[in-house]
């Protein structure tokens, strides 16, 4: 069984943002501006990449969409602070729909597509677990019987907190949450043409069977300036972290908090 994360990092699509813009050049300059890529990869590395780097599981692929046009210094800096994890591909890709654009890249990590693949998307700017990738494993191993004549089927981790990042530290608030995109995954039969990126993953549950685990918390959902999300997924209760949150931010999701008070307090500048 296939194992396989996408995710988008700053790529100039055609649609897929609730920010819009006329053109693709209004598009790219409104990405790469320094300070907002200064802020994307501040939590990619603070969140993102860490907790990618230490699933329990490591028997997965972990594909990160960019633009061609990446400009080469962000580019370099991508690329330098992945490389020492085995399971991320960078894809750099054209503008095209979305959709498209996230299909294409997980029917060609497939390839000729022989086994069932379990598959999630990530923002680029939230975390999850280290038991995630073995924890849809599970998911799947004990429900083989029951989903034997299901076509799809959609797996849940529906807790976890919502957090705020800066260079005092990390505030957060423990939330349970309907079908945010950083605690699921979709189970695909071999061949078939879908992909995770062909679902809405708000409404899931209205095209499949939908299995939901409450526990344990399995998802750090990152609130900024930069949010590409509605005010329904605002948080209302963030507080700093106690000592408790702080150890398990770190044992369950590899997520440091002096490591996220040096990237915050860094300068904000231009990669290289």
């Amino acid at each position: 069984m296939r194992a396989i994360g996408i995710c988008r990092f700053s790529y100039p699509a055609l649609g897929g943002f609730k920010r819009m813009h006329d053109t693709i050049e209004e598009r790219e300059a409104y990405l790469y501006d320094d300070a907002r890529m200064a802020l994307r990869f501040r939590h990619f590395e603070a969140l993102t990449l860490p907790s990618i780097a230490a699933q329990s599981d490591g028997d997965f692929t972990f594909l990160i969409i960019t633009g061609e046009s990446l400009p080469p210094p962000w580019r370099d800096r991508l690329h330098d602070i992945t490389a020492d994890v085995p399971q991320v591909r960078i894809i750099p890709c054209p503008p095209m729909r979305h959709r498209i654009a996230m299909q294409t890249a997980i029917k060609e990590e497939l390839g000729e597509d022989t086994t069932e693949s379990l598959q999630f998307r990530l923002d680029d700017d939230d975390a999850v677990g280290l038991g995630f990738v073995q924890g849809l494993r599970w998911f799947a191993r004990v429900t083989a019987k029951m989903r034997r004549k299901w076509r799809h089927v959609a797996f849940e981790y529906n807790r976890g907190y919502s957090v705020r990042l800066s260079a005092q530290g990390i505030e957060a608030e423990e939330v349970t949450t309907h079908f945010w995109a950083c605690g699921l995954a979709v189970l695909f039969r071999p061949g078939d043409p879908r992909t995770v990126m062909n679902f809405g993953h708000h409404k899931l549950h209205h095209e499949m069977p939908t299995l939901i685990n409450p526990a344990p918390p399995m998802y750090l959902r990152a609130h900024h300036g930069d949010n590409d999300t509605g005010e329904t997924q605002a948080p209302t209760g963030l507080a700093p972290l106690d000592a408790a949150t702080r150890a398990r931010f770190l044992r369950d999701f590899n997520v440091d908090e002096d490591r996220v008070k040096a990237l915050f307090a860094a300068p904000c500048a231009r990669a290289g």
